[in-house]
């Protein structure tokens, strides 16, 4: 009689050993569980199946404990990311205001180490904000006069 396809996988298991974390054995079966196997091969021994159930169970877990790993590494590069400015707007009165607007500008992107474009957008939207439409134009001007003095070194080097 030639074995069956079962007793192929057994032998195989028998021998690669568990894969979980759980014990470092190599799946055994002993005499009765053998003389029952034989007489139904279609239905595994309880050992089996409770081993299998732990190694999956396991498996999950380690599943589980990589994925919670990778959200909190995203987490953490996401909040790196993220700055807080501080900004105190003042009136002030004055004979230049594009200069001030300049001097103000370029004080603020390099004392907040600005670079990147929402964080550039942010500073241009809250100078818009608070200053009246009057000085809209001269603001939009002067900002991207700083930006181009700041920003236009070759890259490539």
């Amino acid at each position: 009689m030639k074995p069956s396809r079962d007793y192929y996988k057994k032998q195989k298991v028998q021998q690669r050993g568990c894969k979980a974390l759980c014990c470092s054995c190599r799946l055994s079966v002993s005499s009765s569980e053998e003389a029952e196997s034989s007489s139904s091969d279609q239905f595994p021994s309880v050992s089996s199946l409770a081993h299998a159930m732990v190694q999956e169970r396991l498996d999950q877990m380690i599943r589980e404990r990589q994925e919670a790993r990778r959200k909190e590494r995203r987490k953490q590069r996401d909040s790196e990311g993220t700055k807080f400015i501080v900004m105190v707007a003042m009136e002030k009165s004055s004979y230049d205001p594009r200069e001030d607007f300049r001097a103000s500008m370029v004080e603020m992107i390099l004392a907040n180490r600005i670079e990147e474009t929402k964080d550039l957008r942010s500073l241009l939207n809250y100078y818009m904000s608070m200053n009246s439409r009057e000085y809209h134009g001269i603001i939009l001007e002067v900002f991207y006069k700083v930006c181009s003095s700041l920003f236009s070194r070759c890259k490539c080097h």
